[in-house]
């Protein structure tokens, strides 16, 4: 399977959004293989890790969001379930997990239905070490400052808004895979 084949049916090449997400796929792409080579002992999947980290934002398109060139009508917090339909009907069920299972730490039931979030009700959280990797790889990148990359202390702030949880959750994450 080829990522960038199944981008171009959705994305204008060349275009500002394209190129988002395109330099943000490689960003998390690359930080996700690098875990994957210096943890052998984990056994992950190179192969599925590098084509679910180019495609686990696929759905922003369809969600507003201006400040990164996204102009469609969702809300952002849905462009994971959203990208995930896109993958499973593209036929790749394992890697529209990784779409639907990013967003944040995850999203489990209880909190979708707490905070009313405007998406499927069902749990949502990196279950596969390799969901786990591609999760908190993506964590260090933003689509709106391509060429930075977080801290762990500006990551650790930016979750504390959701909650103690979020935070323990990926400070598991850096253990294992730092």
């Amino acid at each position: 399977m080829n990522p960038y084949e199944i981008i171009r049916k959705y994305y204008t090449e060349g275009s500002p959004l394209y190129k988002i997400l395109i330099s943000h796929s490689k960003h998390v792409e690359a930080k996700a293989l690098e875990i994957a080579e210096n943890h052998p002992e984990l056994n992950l999947n190179k192969s599925f890790i590098s084509e679910a980290s180019m495609l686990h934002d696929i759905g922003i398109f369809m969600c507003n969001a201006p400040s990164i060139q996204c102009f469609g009508t969702h809300q952002y917090v849905e462009h994971g379930y959203l990208g995930a339909e896109i993958i499973r009907r593209e036929g790749f069920p394992l890697h529209s997990l990784v779409c639907e299972r990013h967003t944040g730490i995850g999203l489990s039931l209880e909190r979708i239905i707490e905070r009313n979030m405007p998406v499927p009700h069902r749990d949502m959280r990196p279950i596969t070490m390799e969901e786990q990797v591609i999760c908190y790889a993506d964590k260090f990148y933003s689509k709106s400052k391509l060429k930075t990359q977080h801290s762990l202390n500006y990551i650790i702030e930016h979750l504390k808004k959701y909650g103690e949880e979020d935070v323990a959750v990926f400070l598991q994450w850096h253990q294992q895979f730092k």
